[in-house]
């Protein structure tokens, strides 16, 4: 199976009181349409550097990162905001949803900036807030809803557009457990469903059972990498109290 994204021995370097620290060292991955994976390590691992070029919000010093099959490392700055608009989902700790827009209006968004809104879009928009438990929510405003609730709001923006990769960056660190595992199992099942690539960085290791791939890192490197089903819900399982 072709990779949706390929991370090539990719290295962020940078310059502190004129000593050079690695980020990120040498780091490998390949995602495949179909995968959910977790990107997990302690703080300083270099796990929310890697996800920012990921994303193309931050340029490697080395290596090449390819989504799609096209390079964002010989993109210029106008070229990666473009591919990020089209080819990348996002979804954040802090949602930021738009708070005088409803709930059906915040998903539609993305489709207006890439010029994609229809009645087929828009009837798109609509059912993937029906399969997220909101269907009867679709014209509040964001203030209307619990923390849960806006943060599938903003996983269906990031699916709407049908991207190539979708980036969860700590999505449920501000919900309760019972919160956090119905919206990650929830995305789960969307990015399994529409055969997407997704990633998440998270500190709750709870979470890994809903994931088909563990990447650790740990000093800016890959530490290790768990893709056997039964070793997942062994470290799901050493990690749940």
């Amino acid at each position: 199976m072709t990779p949706v994204l390929e991370a090539q021995s990719v290295t962020k370097t940078y310059e502190v009181e004129n000593n050079i620290i690695n980020a990120v060292d040498q780091v490998s991955l390949q995602i495949c349409p179909g995968e959910f994976v977790a990107l997990v390590g302690p703080s300083g691992s270099g796990k929310t550097t890697m996800l920012a070029m990921l994303a193309g919000l931050l340029s490697p010093t080395e290596g090449n990162i390819l989504i799609g099959g096209e390079d964002l490392s010989g993109m210029n700055e106008g070229d990666r905001t473009r591919f990020r608009r089209e080819k990348v989902g996002f979804t954040f700790q802090d949602n930021n949803l738009v708070p005088y827009l409803t709930v059906q209006e915040n998903v539609e968004l993305m489709l207006k900036l890439n010029r994609r809104f229809s009645q087929k879009s828009k009837k798109r928009a609509a059912d993937l807030l029906e399969q997220l438990g909101l269907g009867d929510r679709l014209k509040n405003l964001p203030s209307q809803l619990s923390g849960g609730q806006q943060q599938r709001v903003a996983i269906a923006r990031a699916l709407v557009h049908r991207p190539n990769i979708v980036l969860a960056d700590e999505p449920t660190a501000s919900l309760d457990t019972q919160r956090a595992f119905q919206v990650v199992g929830t995305f789960a099942d969307l990015i399994h469903a529409e055969n997407l690539a997704g990633i998440m960085v998270t500190h709750d290791l709870r979470l890994v059972k809903f994931v088909d791939k563990i990447v650790q890192m740990r000093d800016g490197k890959v530490f290790s990498l768990i893709a056997d089903p039964g070793q997942i819900e062994k470290f799901a399982s050493a990690h749940m109290n």
